[in-house]
């Protein structure tokens, strides 16, 4: 199967329900699939080997998507918050393309030979009005679909490749053809350049879900159109829906009738939020999702059941497992290994190794990064419990080596985050003559505290964990460093508090 086969089946079965809705503009099902057609013939007229997309979420993404796939190419979206120059090495990258890209985007950049640029008014508009003659993917299941750069904060970006087969091994392995009822909505705020944005689109319209997007992210905006457009599913990286809770913290109408599911990841939630939330919206269904754009999206989840058994459980055991991101969907085999690539027993902290249909691992001009037996390593450290509960401790680059011991910052910011005065930290490496790196924390305090010492917070640490975890250096910020999708930018962290030790 590939990713025409989800829109031709929706097609069939609900061609007029309403697809996706941006501002005031919105397509059915089959609408969207004529403007996927004409799509398809501007992009085979164009000669060109893959559609890029650069803008904000409107309906044209769903269209490049589908488009793209129409005429067997792969649709590459593109970070517009990247600096220009960023952006500029990148078009060079997907020559010959066609460029879909906003009108205050492409004023900025160098368009490189090869790279045929349509701004995406006209580009919507082509597709809606222009010659729409069926067509049928010429592609395999094999074929790249999608091409995602990641987001390069340890190096230049790579290109990771995700196909067919696998972004469908993931749509079939989780969701249920048709299963959303007409009136249900998914409010969309992740950006389209990142993965969740590409499976947002695949799983709604295999669902029959219609799409409501949300170009820049706004509290009381979002509570709003949850309102009006009577969202039933959302999607938000942690930093939204703690900027949500303040707002209703700050008198925002807190209703939200037709909301059913509440999906987090893509970065680590504060225990605080996510207890508030929980207090606030108790009919909602909150879901922990945790995956990589290598592996199509998700491959674990913290269910709603899981969540209220956290919260109601007396016993630490079980209410630590709000702080996981839950068990491997059924598809997806998980391990957790030593350096030396063996197995590790539960509690045990090592790197995450996973392998499933939905597992791509792949990247352009690198190949595949599987090992012999299909197994990826995710990069990331964790563990896992007796029941099956995966644990994230951050990346492997993460680690601080301590006079050869590895140290997780995860375990310390936990620990740290669990003091009345601390609303956020990181824990990162510092360089140490005597020791080759010690633990420092960047540190943000909780509105009305003025000042907390630092020997109290290195006592708090020191008394719930081994003196090797006590940071040497703590600096108190107003902030923290985050990219747009809620990741803590942790090499920014341990720059800063480099340059100040």
């Amino acid at each position: 199967m590939n990713l025409v086969m989800l829109l031709e089946m929706v097609v069939d079965a609900f061609p007029d329900r309403v697809a996706v809705k941006s501002d005031n503009t919105s397509l059915t099902y089959a609408e969207l699939q004529r403007a996927a057609w004409a799509a398809a013939v501007m992009i085979r007229d164009s000669n060109c080997g893959c559609v890029g997309m650069l803008d904000t979420s409107t309906i044209g993404v769903p269209i490049a998507i589908f488009g793209a796939a129409y005429a067997g190419v792969p649709y590459v979206p593109m970070n517009y918050r990247l600096t220009t120059p960023e952006l500029n090495e990148l078009l060079t990258r997907i020559v010959p393309a066609l460029l879909v890209v906003g009108e205050q985007y492409e004023s900025t950049l160098t368009i490189p030979a090869g790279v045929q640029p349509l701004q995406t008014a006209a580009f919507i508009a082509a597709c809606r009005n222009g010659k729409a003659e069926a067509a049928i993917a010429s592609g395999e299941p094999t074929d790249v679909a999608i091409q995602i750069f990641t987001s390069g904060t340890t190096g230049k970006p790579k290109a990771a490749l995700l196909r067919h087969e696998n972004l469908m091994s993931y749509i079939l392995g989780t969701v249920e053809f048709g299963s959303a009822a007409e009136e249900d909505a998914v409010l969309v705020t992740v950006p389209p350049y990142h993965v969740a944005g590409i499976s947002t689109v695949l799983s709604s319209t295999y669902a029959c879900r219609r799409m409501v997007y949300m170009p820049n992210f706004e509290a009381r905006e979002w509570l709003r159109l949850c309102r009006e457009e009577h969202v039933s599913n959302a999607f938000l990286v942690p930093t939204m829906l703690a900027r949500v809770v303040e707002a209703v913290e700050n008198g925002a109408p807190a209703e939200l009738p037709g909301l059913r599911a509440i999906a987090y990841g893509a970065g680590k939630m504060p225990l605080q939020v996510i207890e508030k939330a929980l207090r606030l919206w108790p009919q909602v269904d909150f879901i922990n999702a945790y995956g990589l754009t290598e592996t199509s999206s998700t491959i674990a989840l913290l269910g709603p059941d899981d969540h209220r058994t956290a919260v109601a459980s007396s016993d630490p055991a079980v209410r630590r497992r709000l702080t996981s991101v839950g068990r491997p969907l059924p598809t997806v085999e998980m391990e957790i290994r030593d350096e030396d690539g063996k197995p590790l027993a539960a509690n045990q902290s090592g790197l995450i190794f996973v392998r499933g249909g939905q597992v791509a691992g792949e990247y352009q001009g690198m190949g595949s990064q599987l090992d012999a037996d299909g197994w990826f390593s995710t990069k990331d450290r964790g563990s896992l419990d007796e029941e099956g509960f995966l644990f994230l401790e951050g990346r492997d680059d993460d680690v601080i080596v301590r006079g050869g011991e590895n140290i997780s910052p995860g375990e310390i910011e936990d620990v740290l985050l669990s003091h009345p005065a601390v609303a956020d930290v990181a824990v990162v490496a510092v360089a140490d003559p005597q020791w080759g790196e010690a633990v420092a924390a960047a540190v943000v305090l909780k509105e009305g505290v003025a000042a907390v010492p630092v020997a109290e917070l290195q006592d708090w640490v020191k008394a719930r964990l081994r003196s090797s975890r006590v940071p040497v250096t703590i600096r108190f910020q107003k902030e923290l460093p985050y990219n747009e999708i809620g990741k803590l930018l942790r090499r920014v962290v341990r720059q800063e508090l480099n340059a100040g030790s």
